[in-house]
């Protein structure tokens, strides 16, 4: 088998891996469901390596889709594609690739700040690419976080490059999703230079500094783009709070759209350098805007306390539900908060609260904010449901690609 050409070698080597459902576990992949379970294989035949290319069948025997095979995950097999004629390879990369950069060009607008590539809604499941700036001087961030899309990182890095026209390539794989692949945690330069420590974005008109090396995530929260803009929108003349603000984004966004003051929390200080580092960068007036390094949950309740009131409110906590286990002590921390955010807003006021745990449903983050609002004896109005923007599509086969979620409350 050796010296056959590639192609053929690679061929002859996918048909001998198949993975073979147990009956009826065919159901969700005939709804175009991309993930396979541990629970649903029946058997397993051929050299599935960690990455191999595999065919899954239904137990009589029917092919059911092209897949990436994870032998360390309980999500067994990650699906490429549903079509029995596609071929897995680089040209099929090369297509998804593009297709992810159209669409974004499409939909993404006054920014160059974008979610390039996001997992299965884009058929390439594990991967999350960021694209700051443009061309050759712009920075791709990526994380690989499944097995299938570790197998092709060299092809998948070659596809991102030509397609954008991008050279710099930085790997942040270093999210905790890696270890349940069996894979290690990975940083580094996978093409071009090292990114530039100075790199900063536009965004709807303000600039925000990217720490890609040791940020957050990929260095920067792309999926709140279009949320900051609404609450910009909204800021003018207002008095502002922002909880677990990072880097400062809604702050910024809050600070360009007039409001009069505005307070942000988070409990790291090299996080809120940067905050401030940005309301420079924007010329904006220092006097208008206060960092304090504290535990936001303390502080909550310290401004209740005082009596301290705002008229917008953003609460932008981080994941407080890994996993559906923690589904109730996160429910009690998001009512915590909510409930105290509620008793802070001013009648008019304007509370911006999310949840970014895939594990807690929209219609259960409602009835737990509907629940902070009865506790804090406070009517409020939801006048919008809020998601991440149109460069993070969900499918409609794969709901749990709808990790963020928000809603934006009028207080009565």
């Amino acid at each position: 088998m050796a010296c056959l050409p590639g192609f053929v070698w690679r061929l002859k080597q996918e048909i001998m891996n198949t993975i073979t459902l147990k009956p009826g576990k065919e159901k969700s992949l005939l709804r175009r469901h991309p993930w396979v379970y541990a629970t649903g294989v029946d058997t397993v035949e051929g050299r599935c390596e960690p990455g191999s290319t595999v065919i899954v069948r239904a137990a009589d025997g029917r092919f059911l889709a092209r897949g990436a095979y994870s032998p360390s995950s309980q999500i067994r097999v990650r699906v490429w594609s549903f079509d029995e004629n596609e071929p897995v390879d680089h040209a099929m990369f090369k297509r998804r690739v593009s297709s992810a950069l159209a669409h974004r060009k499409q939909w993404v607008k006054d920014s160059d700040a974008v979610r390039l590539i996001f997992g299965e809604s884009d058929r390439l499941p594990g991967l999350i690419v960021d694209y700051y700036g443009s061309g050759a001087n712009g920075q791709l961030v990526c994380q690989f976080n499944a097995a299938g899309v570790e197998a092709w990182k060299d092809a998948l890095v070659q596809a991102l490059v030509k397609e954008t026209g991008c050279p710099n390539v930085y790997e942040r794989s270093d999210a905790a999703v890696r270890e349940r692949e069996g894979l290690p945690l990975v940083t580094g330069v996978l093409a071009g230079a090292e990114p530039d420590p100075e790199l900063n974005v536009t965004e709807h008109g303000v600039r925000y500094y990217v720490d890609v090396k040791s940020g957050h995530k990929t260095g920067f929260y792309v999926d709140q783009r279009d949320n900051r803009k609404l609450v910009g929108d909204l800021a003018n003349g207002r008095e502002v709070l922002n909880c677990f603000c990072y880097t400062g984004g809604f702050s910024l966004a809050a600070l360009r759209g007039g409001a009069t003051s505005v307070t942000s929390i988070d409990s790291s200080g090299e996080a809120l350098k940067t905050a401030a580092g940005n309301v420079t960068l924007n010329g904006f007036d220092p006097e208008r805007a206060t960092w304090l390094d504290a535990d936001v949950f303390k502080s909550l309740r310290q401004f209740r306390a005082d009596g301290r009131q705002f008229d917008l409110i953003v609460l932008d906590p981080p994941k407080f539900a890994p996993s559906a286990q923690h589904i109730d002590r996160a429910a009690r921390a998001y009512k915590e908060i909510n409930l105290v955010g509620l008793q802070l807003l001013r009648p008019g006021g304007l509370l911006f609260t999310y949840s970014c745990s895939g594990a807690i449903s929209m219609e259960l983050f409602q009835k737990i904010v509907a629940g902070a609002a009865t506790d804090a004896r406070a009517d409020a109005r939801i006048l919008r449901r809020l998601s991440a923007g149109t460069d993070h599509p969900m499918l409609a086969a794969f709901p749990e690609g709808e990790y963020l979620k928000g809603l934006l409350l009028e207080k009565i």
